[in-house]
């Protein structure tokens, strides 16, 4: 028996496996979530094809980055497992808007989080008239998936008795 020691060091544990989970094809279901090419997505359309006599029926998916709103497909047999993605969902309120682009938010545990940016587009126009222009109280609901996160939407806070 050798006495030497023998060092063994991983660069990286994650596996990446909690930021989503298996889900047969067959499954799958239009408007839930599902990951292709790497990305989380939003089915928008699916159909099921049956092929030929010893074929496996097959499932093609259409759907829409949750991030990037970019329309990404898939074919795959409908007994093949796909990974869906978990998608969280939270309101915080909007305590200022940095002059680098950062939202300045905090949760209903008064905990706060500065690193999300203001969203291009729309959503970010609409977060910051309300907030600026408006001076209005306002509540960001952010969405998470995959180590991702984006302003989906804002509303005015309701007001504190």
């Amino acid at each position: 028996m050798s006495d030497e020691q023998h060092e063994v060091s991983f660069d990286s544990a994650d596996a990446g496996a909690s930021h989503t989970y298996p889900m047969q094809c067959s499954a799958l279901r239009k408007n839930g979530h599902v990951v292709i090419k790497g990305r989380p997505c939003k089915i928008v359309d699916m159909s099921t094809s049956k092929t030929g006599k010893h074929g496996h029926a097959k499932v093609h998916l259409v759907a829409l980055d949750i991030f990037t709103g970019k329309k990404l497909e898939d074919l795959s047999p409908s007994t093949h497992n796909m990974d869906v993605p978990n998608v969280f969902r939270k309101e915080y309120q909007l305590l200022d808007i940095t002059d680098d682009g950062f939202l300045s938010l905090m949760d209903e545990a008064g905990n706060t989080k500065d690193d999300v940016k203001v969203p291009e587009g729309d959503i970010g126009t609409k977060i910051t008239k309300m907030f600026t222009e408006e001076e209005k109280d306002v509540n960001v609901t952010i969405l998470t998936s995959m180590g991702e996160e984006c302003a989906i939407d804002c509303k005015e806070a309701p007001k504190g008795n």
